[in-house]
């Protein structure tokens, strides 16, 4: 019974998490979803990007459940830090809708397993890890990357309401400055050269370019 209590509770986390990150993108036009808002180019709909796929990841491959879409490999150096930003050719409908058929597809994973199913992880130290410890993983990144989705909203919205759901409603997004061109290109991925050392990464992928916040989102 114990064991239930624990995956239930997780896995609800979990969801609640999913949910702030959809949050971060209320109210904001193409252009903002995509201004890159750290000196390596992260924005917020890159985060929604990189979360998805290494959910797949995770409760895909790792059980031997891949998810049946095709996406970048982990091990394709070319795509390394990619997932952090969206590009002006990745359509926001594209990168949502796939993180909820990832959401879909990793909720039968956890719902079909027990919390103490072993799955393998070949890029970590100790491969054989449990279903219990993958929840507690991906749940505690999910949750350091709505912190970091909260601070990135704040520099485009100080005055967005990261505590909606304790207020029972979401606030109307106030009126965004347009840019200064009349009809600005999306944004892309700013140039630059070997990234500043960083006292931490993600430790859902080991990326040194992606730093997360700590904050929690409520529903």
């Amino acid at each position: 019974m114990i064991d239930d209590f624990a995956k239930d509770y997780l896995h609800n986390d979990l969801r609640e998490m999913r949910k702030a990150m959809f949050w971060k993108l209320d109210g904001l036009c193409e252009y903002d979803i995509r201004r890159p808002l750290t000196s390596e180019g992260t924005n917020l709909l890159g985060l929604i990007k990189h979360l998805s796929l290494w959910e797949t990841r995770y409760f895909g491959e790792v059980f031997g459940r891949p998810f049946p879409e095709i996406l970048p490999r982990r091990d394709d150096t070319a795509e390394h830090g990619a997932d952090l930003w969206a590009t002006e050719h990745e359509a926001r409908e594209e990168i949502t809708d796939r993180y909820r058929r990832i959401r879909e597809h990793s909720d039968a994973t956890i719902t079909t397993l027990t919390i103490d199913s072993p799955g393998r992880v070949p890029w970590w130290p100790r491969p054989i890890v449990k279903l219990f410890n993958f929840l507690v993983h991906v749940l505690t990144e999910t949750s350091r990357h709505a912190g970091h989705a909260d601070i990135l909203r704040e520099q485009l919205d100080p005055q967005s309401d990261l505590d909606v759901g304790l207020l029972g409603s979401r606030p109307s997004a106030p009126e965004h400055p347009a840019p200064a061109a009349s009809n600005p290109s999306p944004p892309t991925k700013p140039a630059s050269s070997s990234p500043p050392p960083r006292a931490t990464g993600c430790t859902l992928c080991s990326n040194s370019l992606c730093t997360p916040g700590s904050a929690r989102a409520n529903s």
